[in-house]
């Protein structure tokens, strides 16, 4: 017999969100769609802060891929306290919630951006190289609540068995402060 497994994606109207949602679902998968913006696959459409709607949205799931997040273009468009709400009080939320349903596996997306100012180079150093040994150094509120949100997985997956991993991936978008001169 095969298990449909279901999985709940947050971030479902965004880039990678939307595409995780596509995806899964051509491969014959149960996926439940959450973000504040409706979107084809999102079936939920509220706040992660929002304990009832996460509560809601998480009947049934096996499996949390957590992509929703503001990004750092929206430094210039939201108040600290908006990154602290989405990106780690979410966070938060989703991981209680997590727990509380006995998920099987939970995939946090972070960000390459949390290195920050540990991506200059030194004096005389033409790249910053980035290994496993290298900490984070945020250099603005977007960094500095990734790394939150990845401290509270680890604490999750320490303090109460949540299968946890983080992803640090790189850009889905382009932005404006891209220099293409240096591609």
């Amino acid at each position: 017999m095969i298990r449909v497994v279901t999985t709940l994606v947050t971030g479902s109207s965004g880039h990678l969100g939307d595409a995780l949602v596509r995806t899964l679902g051509a491969e014959g998968e149960h996926v439940v769609g959450f973000d504040l913006r409706p979107a084809t696959g999102t079936t939920h459409v509220a706040s992660l802060t929002d304990r009832e709607a996460v509560r809601e949205a998480m009947r049934g799931v096996d499996v949390v891929l957590h992509t929703a997040t503001l990004h750092k273009p929206h430094v210039a468009t939201h108040s600290k306290q908006s990154f602290v709400d989405t990106n780690i009080t979410g966070t938060l939320v989703l991981l209680e919630e997590a727990v509380r349903v006995g998920v099987e596996a939970f995939v946090f997306t972070s960000t390459t951006s949390t290195f920050g100012d540990a991506l200059r180079p030194g004096p005389g150093e033409h790249a910053a190289w980035i290994t496993e040994s290298v900490r984070p150094r945020a250099k603005n509120i977007y960094g500095a609540t990734k790394v939150a949100a990845e401290d509270l997985c680890l604490l999750f997956h320490r303090n109460e068995g949540l299968p946890c991993i983080i992803l640090r991936t790189s850009r889905f978008f382009p932005e404006q402060d891209d220099d293409a001169q240096r591609r």
